[in-house]
């Protein structure tokens, strides 16, 4: 997607975005957004784009760092829930209980029970704080391995990125076929009625940020919707079945 044609859409995506923040303010409506990815999927700068002209007093971004030691010895999900939306709030979660899916089983940071509790609670915890009146909405940005390679021999060279470079990055590539079975896990075991997982293809930063941005605005309901609002590309973004799985429509 080039520029000329990225920027209007864009642009009256969060037109669309503001308008329906005001309403879930005025129902006093909880709302949180989840993103996952494999690292240089385009999260960050997803979720800037998202937010970028959003209430800051009622949009919250979160992105949790390590555990500390004490965190580590408590229930995994305690660390979290002061983090979910309160009404009025708008929330991203850029990462979150789903590292102990991904890096943390692939790279073991978590013993092998840690991780079959965690896929065996996971689900009955998030409809918990779905039936607590939390609007809950799951995305991953699925990157191929080439697009990702190439990412991350731009990072390294990128001194606007730096930031970004961790000992994990090392591990992405080498890793590739580990992460991907672990994705396939998550996804079909953690994909449910209540808080289904919806795919991203994530190779174009700029198709994949379209795609997210207007398949959320479809999901959540709201008044004053534009007649022409861009609607999602379902080449880019759709619905997670487990039936796709080893049919090429994830990254493999």
């Amino acid at each position: 997607m080039n520029k000329a044609t990225y920027k209007p859409m864009l642009k009256a995506l969060q037109i669309e975005l503001v308008k329906l923040q005001r309403q879930l303010i005025s129902e006093e409506r909880k709302v949180l957004v989840i993103l996952e990815g494999r690292d240089t999927a385009g999260k960050d700068g997803t979720i800037k784009r998202l937010v970028a002209h959003m209430s800051p007093r009622e949009t919250r971004v979160v992105a949790l760092g390590k555990p500390t030691e004490n965190e580590s010895r408590t229930w995994y999900f305690q660390r979290y829930v002061p983090h979910l939306p309160v009404p009025m709030e708008f929330t991203v979660f850029n990462r979150s209980w789903y590292n102990r899916a991904g890096v943390e089983h692939v790279m073991g940071f978590c013993s092998v029970d840690q991780y079959l509790e965690f896929m065996e609670t996971v689900v009955e915890f998030e409809r918990m704080v779905v039936r607590s009146g939390v609007e809950l909405f799951k995305y991953y940005l699925d990157l191929s391995k080439k697009e990702q390679r190439r990412r991350l021999r731009k990072r390294k060279t990128d001194p606007l990125a730096q930031w970004k470079n961790s000992p994990v990055d090392g591990c992405a590539i080498d890793k590739w076929d580990a992460y991907s079975e672990a994705r396939d896990r998550m996804l079909v075991e953690t994909d449910h009625q209540l808080a289904p997982w919806i795919i991203v293809q994530a190779d174009c930063k700029r198709a994949a940020r379209i795609a997210l941005m207007s398949d959320l605005l479809e999901r959540l309901p709201y008044k004053q919707r534009d007649a022409d609002v861009v609607a999602p590309d379902r080449n880019t973004v759709f619905r997670f079945k487990a039936k796709q799985i080893g049919t090429g429509a994830l990254a493999s």
